[in-house]
């Protein structure tokens, strides 16, 4: 018999697949979770082979598709945290589309601090 003791109190993920609209996340805990695949502009834009390329990251709290450049945490999928796609425009002499720069996701990355110099 297995009790709360048994489980991390961090969400971890066991295992993860992707369907034609599901991104699946088997947790550590016995639970199961999955958000739309639409969530995800990149892995909906992925191959099937793409999506199934994929590794777990920070000990199960995130994963990630080298393929295609995306991360997700276990704790977006339980927020409900969707990837923006980035924005278009045109470029000013009216030729080619212009992405603006978004900052990658920092969910997944450690915080840096400065400290002050007294």
């Amino acid at each position: 018999m297995s009790t709360a003791a048994d489980f991390t109190s961090d969400p971890r993920i066991h295992g993860v697949r992707v369907t034609a609209n599901e991104i699946i996340a088997h947790l550590a805990d016995g639970r199961v979770i999955s958000v739309p695949l639409a969530w995800s502009w990149r892995l909906s834009d992925a191959t099937p082979k793409q999506r199934a390329n994929f590794r777990l990251i920070g000990g199960g709290q995130g994963v990630h598709w080298p393929d295609v450049d995306e991360d997700i945490s276990v704790e977006g999928m339980l927020h409900g945290i969707p990837a923006r796609r980035p924005r278009t425009r045109r470029s000013r002499a009216g030729v080619g589309v212009v992405r603006d720069r978004i900052p990658p996701n920092k969910r997944m990355q450690p915080t840096r601090t400065r400290h002050a110099r007294g």
